[in-house]
Formats: structure tokens, sequence, C-alpha cells
């Protein structure tokens, strides 16, 4: 094996391990009693109970609650970023007017706007609106994503030939319906990775919602483990509830990811035009 290749494999681990050994020890840690999480090693879990901590996480009713509103939040705002992004993309991409160069760039310095710069100037249009505490105030600024419109400008212009789309025109079928079959179908493996990251920062937006909701039946998961986190000088016994609750998110969070990769394949396009 030659010395560059001993070298990438390091660095490769070294980045699995600082990525991985987070997620270890928050699932270790959610085995624990509270005891046990500040007198035992931490990847190491010398009396397990993992089902009495679960059955506890559970038995509180809000956290599946919150639950649910993660679910709500990030996959309805996943789908309908995707669709919108799917379509304004696909216009930009295929339809030439006036100003559409301009306007990609404007949606491009769109993406480097932080999210959180976004969410007091959010809140104060939600709130002349009479809309901040309320479900839509979390689900409707996910419904905008310019990273996603970019993502499915660029997919579409070079996955879908023009050549393919006047065919369709001289076999009568109209701009909808060649969008609805045609542009959709090739652009999906773009619209599934639109989804995932749409899908991923919705889940793990912790700021909007802090400003947005004071319900706590509305809170997401990550503003829900938040709240239990600042009682835990109170009560340690939140130390648990908050832990066990952080590995749970995480552990559907990952399962939603994986089942979702199977959707997930480059050149599923490859073949269907002929040269």
């Amino acid at each position: 094996m030659r010395p560059s290749t001993v070298v990438v494999l390091a660095l490769l681990f070294a980045a699995a391990l600082y990525f991985l050994l987070p997620v270890v020890w928050v699932l270790v840690a959610a085995t624990k009693s509270t005891g046990d999480l500040f007198g035992t090693f931490g990847l190491w879990s010398p009396r397990p109970q993992l089902g009495q901590n679960l059955s506890r996480l559970f038995g509180t009713g809000v956290f599946g609650r919150w639950i649910v509103n993660s679910f709500l939040y990030a996959g309805l705002g996943a789908l309908a970023a995707t669709a919108l992004s799917a379509a304004a993309g696909y216009a930009m991409a295929k339809y030439p007017f006036r100003g559409r160069e301009a306007l990609f760039n404007l949606v491009l310095a769109g993406v480097l706007v932080p999210s959180t710069v976004l969410a007091l100037p959010t809140y104060l249009i939600f709130s002349e609106a009479g809309l901040t505490g309320t479900f839509w105030s979390v689900l409707l600024p996910g419904v905008v994503s310019p990273f996603g419109v970019y993502l499915a400008r660029i997919h579409a212009n070079a996955a879908i030939p023009d050549a393919l789309l006047e065919s369709a025109r001289l076999d009568g079928a109209g701009e909808y319906r060649i969008f609805a079959t045609i542009g959709l179908k090739i652009m999906s493996p773009a619209l599934v990775t639109i989804f995932l990251f749409q899908f991923i920062g919705i889940w793990n937006n912790y700021f909007l919602p802090l400003v947005m909701l004071s319900d706590q039946n509305l809170y997401p998961v990550t503003l829900g483990l938040a709240l239990w986190n600042s009682q835990t000088f109170r009560d340690p016994a939140f130390l648990e509830l908050t832990v066990a609750g952080a590995a749970v998110s995480a552990l559907l969070l990952v399962l939603t990811m994986a089942s979702l990769q199977r959707f997930w394949r480059a050149g599923l396009t490859a073949g269907s035009v002929k040269g």
C-alpha cells in the first residue's frame, strides 16, 4: 500500500471517528441512569436501563407530541419546498425569459444568507400577519429553499435534453404534462437530494421555533429537549430524559435518511435518450 493511500485512509478514519463518536456517546448515555452519566466512562454502560429510560421518556406524553410535530414540520415543509424548487428550477432551466439570470443570481444570493439572520425579520412579518405562535409560523418558512431552486435548475439544465422536450411537444404533449411526466422523473435524484437536505435542515432548526412558538404543545423535538435541558439544574432526572430523547431523535433521523437512500441514485436517466 502506497504512503499516500495510508495517509488518505488515516484522514478518513479520523473524520469518521470525529463524526461518529458523539453519536455513540449519546446512544450509550441513553442506557444509563443519572448517577452513571457522571460516575462512569462515557462509552460504557455498566448497568444498562434502556427500557426504563424509554418508558419514562414516552410516558411523559409530550415527547411523542414533539416527535410528531417535528415530522409534520420537516415532512410537509420539505415536500412543499421540493415541489416549489422543482417547478422554479425547471422553469429557469428550460424557459428563457427576460431577467432570468438576474433572478437566478438573486436566488444564489439567498443561498449565502444564514437562516438565523432571517429569523427576526420573519418573526416581524408573521407578527404583522398574526401567525406567530401557530403551527404555520414554523411550517411556512420551511417551504422556501434557495439551495433547492439552485440544485433543481443545475440538474434540469444538465440532465433534460432540449431535444426530448421538443419531441414531446411534437407528439402533442402540453407543458404541464411534459413537466410532470418527463421533467420530474428525470430530476428525481436531485429532488430526493433537495428533500433530504430540507428535511434535515427543518428537523434540526432550533432558533426559528424558539422565536416563533410559546405553546409547548407546538414545540418540535429540538426545542422540547432544550426546555428539558434547562430544567436539569432543578431536577437532575430531566438529564436522563434529555439524553434519551436526543438518542431517539438522532435514530429517527438516521432511519429516515436510510429509508430514502434507495431513491437517491445517480444516473437514473442513463439511456433515456437515444443518441
